[in-house]
């Protein structure tokens, strides 16, 4: 591609040497830089990418993006000098790959809890509906039924318009992805046109990052705020900053809840542990999916679906078809008699939404027993908080490891045990191995007893001092409960 169309739309300080030169790939990373290449120096928050130029070209690239030029400029190397670099590459990539978010239907789903099961079951209905789709998740990337592995919620803007590219060659006409605040703070957004955005909600969360909740907030706005007209923005009318996410969007406004007047209603009818009875705008449909959150989840997906254009008859006949997200409130029995939940729930929002929803279904006659941890290098607040809620909620509460990265498990675990309230002492214990807390929770269990093992979901690995060792909740619980019935 030449510079000139690569160019296009992106406000320019100023280019020092030839605008001819024929481009061959576009980096952010000048290890990855080849000949003819096209690096962009960004300011990061570990390092500066403009110190990064001359390795860069030492690698062949022969177009350097920056925000300061060098003091020495070589002469076979075009300079393009801009006011942000990191914007900018948004725009480079959208154009390099010619612009595929503008010829495919995209879809943004943002909020703290909820945001791979809605951008699944939205994947999920356009394919039960007959269309081809491409979905961009925490669990997975898909494009047309292809998997293609997964490793940030929202992957670099590079990546993301490669993958939209590829979507709109093999005929997909939507493309449903996850939008991270982390992505939207470090602008991988930057450049994609999105036909759509929807919020499920917004809690206690990634404070390690945005270090105030009114930064993750002021974040998480910016996604509808620079939506244009012509795009739909959906939020979350029980969420109490849901209409603050429409405040100052330009784009059509629409909204859903199950306690408050919106365009979209939901409301359950009836639930147990197999499935709900639901209303929706008046009509009523069967789901094998559980709990109040996942009323939330179908009923946005619901919302952008008919949003879409589809007939809502139509959409309720293939969210009856819908099967849970792994990792989502994945249940089943073992052999003995014990229901086992899996889910991914890791803030004091999804963990109270879990129990809510389970101590809603059980007849009290079951036990709870829930087995949880917190990641470690993440958000302290939240530790004592989950201890709090899991110990009030449950029959018996078994604090354990999560993803203890660099910090030492037991010193997060006594974290959460600050949060346990005095009445509530005779109701937990702690085990900071997971595997060993996994199998006190089957021992402690009778038949038709609850076990719940929240934080990790999807994960298959448990992230120890910067490895990862393969980990697997549902494999575990299936292969203790498998040796113990024994």
């Amino acid at each position: 591609m030449k510079l000139e169309e690569l160019l296009k739309k992106i406000p320019v300080q100023k280019i020092i040497g030839t605008s001819g030169t024929e481009i061959s790939a576009l980096v952010f990373d000048s290890r990855k830089a080849v000949e003819n290449s096209l690096y962009v120096a960004m300011k990061g928050t570990l390092s500066d990418g403009h110190s990064f130029i001359n390795s860069a070209i030492e690698k062949g690239a022969k177009l350097i993006v920056c925000e300061e030029l060098p003091v020495s400029l070589q002469d076979e190397v075009t300079f393009i000098k801009v006011a942000d670099s990191s914007k900018t590459l948004g725009q480079l990539a959208s154009n390099f790959y010619g612009n595929p978010s503008e010829k495919l239907k995209l879809i943004g789903i943002t909020g703290t809890n909820g945001k791979t099961s809605v951008a699944t079951l939205l994947y999920d209905i356009f394919e039960i509906l007959g269309f081809k789709s491409a979905l961009i998740s925490t669990v997975e990337y898909k494009i047309a039924g292809e998997i293609i592995p997964s490793t940030h919620t929202t992957p670099d803007v590079i990546r993301l318009n490669q993958m939209l590219a590829k979507a709109v060659e093999v005929g997909c006409k939507y493309a449903i992805m996850e939008v991270s605040s982390h992505g939207i703070h470090q602008n991988r957004t930057e450049g994609l046109h999105f036909k759509m955005a929807g919020f499920t909600n917004i809690t206690h969360d990634h404070l390690d990052y945005h270090k105030t909740f009114a930064e993750y907030l002021k974040t998480k706005k910016r996604f509808f705020d620079e939506l244009n007209p012509e795009a739909i923005a959906i939020s979350n009318m029980d969420d109490k900053n849901g209409s603050v996410m429409l405040q100052n969007t330009k784009a059509k406004k629409k909204s859903y809840a199950l306690k408050t007047m919106a365009d979209y209603h939901g409301k359950i009818l009836e639930g147990d542990f197999n499935g709900m009875l639901l209303n929706f705008n008046g009509k009523e449909f069967w789901t094998t999916l559980t709990g109040n959150f996942n009323v939330y989840n179908l009923l946005l997906a619901f919302a952008m679906t008919v949003e879409c254009g589809f007939e809502e008859s139509d959409v309720l006949k293939a969210l009856s078809q819908l099967k849970r997200v792994k990792g989502r409130f994945e249940t089943f029995k073992s052999e003995g008699g014990i229901f086992f939940i899996v889910d991914y729930a890791h803030t004091p929002d999804a963990l109270e939404n879990i129990l809510d929803s389970i101590n809603q279904i059980r007849t009290k006659n079951e036990r709870l027993i829930t087995v949880f941890g917190c990641g470690g290098d993440r958000d302290h607040a939240k530790r004592p908080e989950m201890g709090k809620l899991a110990s009030r909620k449950s029959t018996l509460a078994i604090i354990t490891s999560d993803n203890p990265r660099t910090e030492n498990p037991e010193a997060i675990i006594k974290e959460i045990e600050a949060g346990i309230e005095p009445q509530y002492f005779s109701k937990y214990t702690t085990i900071p191995d997971r595997k060993d807390a996994i199998k006190m929770a089957i021992k402690f269990a009778e038949p038709k007893d609850i076990v719940l093992v929240a934080g990790k979901g999807h994960e298959d690995y448990q992230e120890i001092n910067g490895v990862k060792h393969h980990f697997d909740d549902k494999e575990t619980l299936l292969e203790l409960a498998k040796l113990m019935s024994k």
